[in-house]
């Protein structure tokens, strides 16, 4: 997980210019909060709001319910002071067959009924069926139980009740207009049948059949005017719809709309799914184990809360655009003058220490750019002064070491002409001294140290030929030199000296003389130069002290020490000289110097 968090979070964060990850500390310390408490406020309103809906809810069904219950107990008692009315039962129970008394008990009937229904306006109807074939139904109050009677929902109810009262839910009736007149259905609406066995004096022997039609707009009154940001149903025990709202959905199974999970409590709430959208629903059973239904579109109940969030959000929007649009000024003005710093300090590395800062504040910033500008002069001073001082001390050794080599040559040369002039009076003299003359021309050359190596060996061969002049017959030369090497420069003077030493040194045969070998190749990028004798060697401690830069100041040692010193000087320390000798085989002097000149 560390390894997955570093690779993947950490790491990318730190790869980042420091612009980006300012942009993103800033950014989420700002803006991460705004957003925490968007989100926050949203989701508080969004409980506080549910709790307080499931709690109206919850209160409008306990209130509905008890209203309803109070509704269906008047009824109950309508019905009881029929049921207790023993004239009623005798008028209704009575054998009619001889007698035209039943006109007493219709004239009776009808004042009562008519009674309850003026004082009853909420019943649509007053019915008794009964079976007493001696008393002729009026088809109004007094109607024959026949077989579609018996069948009816609520006969059915009311003959298992024992002489309780029973509500059942009755759907409205559309019979055609000739079914009216033939008197074989009535018109009516949906409606709840109050129905009732009457047995007063005896189980075993009912004297009808009770009915009062309630109808369902009444039941609905009680719910009406909380009906308008919810749904309510009054539910049957055994799930259909009594009353509600919309009338097409009456006596249909709830659950055929409301998807859910219905607790086996006589209350309780649920989330469920009604209209094909979420929905609370609050359930609250009466006695007779009716439901009153309370349903509420969650995203209605959300509403309040989206219109509230939607301009909580947009303020924290154009907040947050703001915040970014400060938080991104803010790191570009801060990163911005980073970023010169860090040109300065390129252009110093590079050594460019003519830099400018333009406008320096008093902050951190401008204080440091302001000291990277002046050690930036400063060092600008202290590199000329200190470059100016070693080139003046380079050329000072160098001029020093060219006049240490010249009077000592100069001295061994003229000892030449001074003996050939008193051993042999001899006009080679003459030649000696042209030789010379030239010698010091090139070797002066006004005052340069570097020559190509074409020169080199001009200077080279005028020396020869004043050796040759001296040790007569004795000097054998041979060049084997690249033409594609005379254009490269050298150091003035690094051949002489080796020559000079195979001349004063190497010769051990009077007669036979020395062979000189002046080799010069291209190798890669390196001239290599090697001055070659069969002279007599050195022994391996001569060579080993000759190689040793404390050797002693004897004037071959000094030669060697002073060429090497020239050449590491002007082209580097990866060059110089470098001796291979075998003692009674010869000598061989190796020189590198690179193609692109001194440093």
């Amino acid at each position: 997980m560390r390894r997955l968090l570093d690779r993947f979070l950490i790491r990318p964060f730190l790869d980042m210019r420091l612009r980006n990850k300012l942009f993103v500390a800033l950014g989420l310390v700002s803006v991460a909060p705004l957003l925490f408490f968007a989100v926050y406020s949203y989701e508080t309103m969004k409980k506080e709001l549910s709790r307080q809906m499931y709690a109206s809810m919850t209160t409008t069904t306990d209130q509905i319910g008890s209203n309803l219950k109070m509704k269906l107990d008047a009824y109950a008692k309508v019905s009881s002071s029929l049921y207790l009315d023993r004239r009623l039962r005798d008028f209704l129970s009575a054998d009619y067959t001889n007698s035209d008394a039943y006109i007493d008990g219709y004239d009776y009937i009808d004042g009562v009924f008519r009674s309850m229904l003026v004082t009853n306006s909420d019943i649509t109807s007053i019915s008794i069926y009964q079976d007493n074939f001696t008393l002729p139904p009026d088809q109004v109050f007094i109607r024959r139980t026949n077989d579609t009677v018996r069948q009816a929902p609520w006969y059915k109810a009311a003959s298992t009740a024992y002489g309780n009262v029973t509500f059942t839910p009755m759907a409205a009736t559309n019979p055609t207009d000739q079914q009216v007149t033939q008197g074989v259905q009535e018109r009516k609406p949906s409606r709840i049948v109050l129905a009732r066995l009457l047995d007063n004096d005896s189980l075993n022997y009912p004297y009808g059949v009770l009915t009062m039609d309630i109808p369902e707009n009444d039941l609905y009154a009680l719910m009406e005017k909380e009906n308008k940001n919810k749904d309510l149903f009054i539910v049957s025990d055994k799930g259909f719809i009594i009353s509600g709202r919309d009338k097409g959905k009456l006596n249909h199974q709830l659950s055929d709309y409301v998807k859910g999970s219905w607790g086996s409590g006589n209350t309780g709430t649920f989330l469920g799914e009604y209209d094909n959208e979420s929905v609370y629903v609050v359930y609250n059973t009466i006695e007779n184990g009716w439901k009153v239904v309370s349903i509420v579109s969650y995203d209605n109940l959300l509403s309040n809360v989206k219109l509230a969030f939607s301009r909580l959000f947009t303020l924290a929007s154009f907040s947050v655009v703001i915040a970014i649009i400060l938080i991104y000024i803010a790191a570009r003005m801060f990163t911005k003058r980073i970023e010169t710093l860090l040109q300065i300090t390129r252009r110093i590395e590079r050594e460019d220490f003519e830099v400018q800062a333009g406008s320096i504040s008093h902050d951190e910033i401008g204080r440091l750019m302001f000291a990277m500008t002046k050690m930036a002069r400063r060092m600008k001073a202290l590199i000329n002064e200190v470059y100016k001082k070693e080139i003046a001390k380079k050329e000072a050794e160098m001029n020093m070491l060219q006049a240490q080599i010249n009077p000592h040559f100069l001295y061994n040369t003229l000892a030449s002409i001074s003996a050939l002039a008193v051993r042999n009076h001899d006009d080679r003299i003459q030649a000696m001294v042209t030789h010379l003359a030239k010698f010091y021309r090139i070797s002066l050359n006004k005052g340069k140290t570097i020559v190509s190596l074409g020169e080199e060996l001009k200077l080279t061969n005028s020396y020869i030929m004043i050796q040759q002049l001296r040790f007569n017959g004795l000097l054998h030369m041979h060049y084997l030199v690249e033409d594609a090497a005379l254009p490269y420069p050298v150091v003035k003077l690094v051949l002489q000296p080796f020559i000079e030493n195979a001349i004063n040194h190497a010769i051990w045969d009077d007669d036979a003389g020395i062979n000189i070998i002046i080799k010069a190749r291209v190798e890669e990028d390196t001239l290599i130069l090697e001055v070659i004798d069969d002279g007599m060697g050195m022994r391996p401690e001569t060579l080993e002290r000759l190689r040793r830069e404390d050797t002693g100041d004897s004037a071959s040692g000094y030669g060697i020490r002073n060429v090497d010193r020239r050449i590491k000087m002007t082209f580097g320390t990866d060059y110089g000289v470098h001796i291979h000798s075998r003692f009674g085989i010869g000598t061989t002097v190796q020189l590198r110097v690179p193609l692109s000149g001194p440093l």
